[in-house]
């Protein structure tokens, strides 16, 4: 009996520290945004990126950053190569083929592009109507995105 008690006191003790982030679909954001206006944060990554890979082995795996992002942001990964449609925001965003086996779905293209460009990863944030209200491509580590995260905060208050 005594070892069982121990058992469940080191599970107990253990579960705070298992955060994981919390991620949302673009069908899901209007009903989310009527229960609690949120900016939403949008990573836009591709399978091949090898910084889009590392940001989420290191940037999402930090506490603070999952804390934050779970308590006040909708946070969407979004795969640049995604193939199916999807709703958002009253449109369908579809896949764009551009060669042999390749492509971009409509809505990474969109949010991604930066001064007429594309790169992953990009980070794009959102007002709670859809608008893009900042956007940053290129690697982020945990300090950067704390601060890209407080500003929003500040500037949403």
């Amino acid at each position: 009996m005594m070892k069982v008690i121990i058992i469940l006191i080191l599970f107990m003790t253990a579960l705070p520290s298992f955060s994981q982030m919390i991620t949302y679909d673009f069908e899901k954001l209007d009903s989310l945004q009527k229960v609690e206006k949120r900016n939403v944060m949008v990573f836009i990554h591709a399978n091949w990126c090898k910084y889009c890979k590392a940001m989420m082995q290191t940037t999402f795996k930090n506490k603070t950053i999952q804390q934050t992002l779970n308590d006040q942001f909708y946070f969407i990964q979004l795969d640049a190569e995604e193939s199916k449609t999807i709703l958002f925001n009253g449109r369908a965003f579809s896949y764009l083929p551009t060669g042999n086996k390749t492509g971009s779905n409509t809505l990474a293209l969109e949010l991604a592009n930066i001064n007429g460009e594309v790169n992953y990863p990009t980070i794009t944030f959102l007002n709670p109507e859809n608008e893009i209200i900042f956007q940053h491509s290129g690697f982020v580590n945990v300090n950067d995105l704390s601060g890209f995260l407080e500003h929003l905060k500040l500037a949403s208050e």
